[in-house]
């Protein structure tokens, strides 16, 4: 979301509107980015500019796919995965990186890719939303340059509504309170993802954007402790700002496995417990990726993001301990 000068080009970029919801902005109203924050239901001080304006960050539409054997990354390389309808694709971090937000579909299953680089959190969600009135719209999303909570806050094209990537909820606008549906997505390398689905497709990019993809524009945020944004609720210090968690809700419960106990775990597959619900973690130390099913097998949304992000959208979240914890069994017991 940050401008880096000179290492990342920000892009200004006027886009054409979809279906818009008409609304008259009161002469009193808080805006910003030219978004109207009149009926935000967060505090507008906490939404911060990031520095780009409006799709100053290019989001993408229908990005091009070409086969697995085709692509030209490195197996170490960070992707997210998305399989829907038997159809398996892999977004690079590296592009995510520079377009913030994909709007793609499979057949009929129209969704939006979304990766943060200052939480680290990459989102999948559904896009096809049932309205009030009975119809159903196809949001299309686009870049604020706008944060909250050092999160990436989007907006809908057809409404013009701000959504919060982490809390996938509208804050403002029309669309203000409406949940999207979230989609479970692998946070993984290309190497384990290409390994498990052969037949994937991966993104090309957008050859305008070449010479940006070749650098990363956050090198030492990962490592640093220090954050470029406030943020409404300061993480415990027992854990490195960002420290990378697998985060789940359950039941109106949170909980985060951080990767440096589920490495000292050290069980590929484990269940657990949240709210009587039984959930299996799947852990995968080689390529510092981990996930979570139901008991029987079929993945359950989650979000992997640094410790900090987690937090800030969860102050109450519980927190994986494997030591005294009787509701822990290795997978198949």
């Amino acid at each position: 979301m940050l401008c880096m000068k000179p290492k990342v080009l920000c892009f200004a970029l006027t886009l054409l509107a979809g279906l818009t919801l008409g609304f008259v902005q009161p002469a009193s109203a808080v805006t910003k980015n030219g978004f109207d924050l009149s009926n935000s239901i967060l505090d507008s001080k906490d939404i911060k500019r990031g520095g780009p304006e409006k799709d100053g960050i290019f989001a993408l539409t229908y990005p091009k796919f070409i086969p697995a054997k085709e692509a030209q990354l490195a197996g170490s390389e960070r992707v997210l995965g998305v399989a829907i309808n038997n159809t398996h694709r892999a977004y690079p971090i590296r592009y995510l990186n520079i377009h913030e937000v994909v709007n793609d579909r499979i057949e009929d299953q129209h969704f939006t890719v979304s990766f943060c680089p200052l939480c680290g959190s990459g989102v999948l969600f559904a896009t096809n939303i049932n309205l009030a009135d009975g119809k159903t719209a196809e949001l299309n999303f686009g870049v604020s340059g706008l944060l909250y909570n050092s999160d990436l806050l989007m907006y809908d094209r057809n409404t013009q509504s701000l959504w919060s990537q982490i809390s996938a909820e509208a804050i403002s606008g029309p669309m203000v309170a409406t949940k999207l549906p979230i989609l479970p997505v692998w946070h993984t390398t290309w190497a384990s993802w290409q390994e498990r689905h052969p037949q994937t497709q991966i993104m090309h990019g957008d050859k305008r954007f070449a010479e940006a993809y070749k650098t990363n524009p956050y090198p030492n945020y990962k490592k640093n402790r220090g954050l470029y944004f406030s943020v409404t609720n300061k993480a415990p210090r027992q854990f490195h700002p960002k420290e990378q968690v697998l985060g789940v809700n359950l039941s109106g419960i949170s909980k985060a496995y951080p990767f440096i106990k589920l490495r000292a775990y050290d069980k590929q597959c484990f269940t657990d417990k949240i709210a009587d619900q039984t959930i299996r973690i799947e852990w995968d130390d080689a390529n510092a990726s981990a996930w979570i099913t139901d008991a029987d097998g079929e993945p359950l949304p989650s979000l992997t993001s640094f410790w900090f992000a987690w937090f800030t959208f969860h102050p109450q979240t519980q927190i994986f301990e494997y030591v005294d914890n009787a509701n822990l069994k290795a997978c198949g017991t």
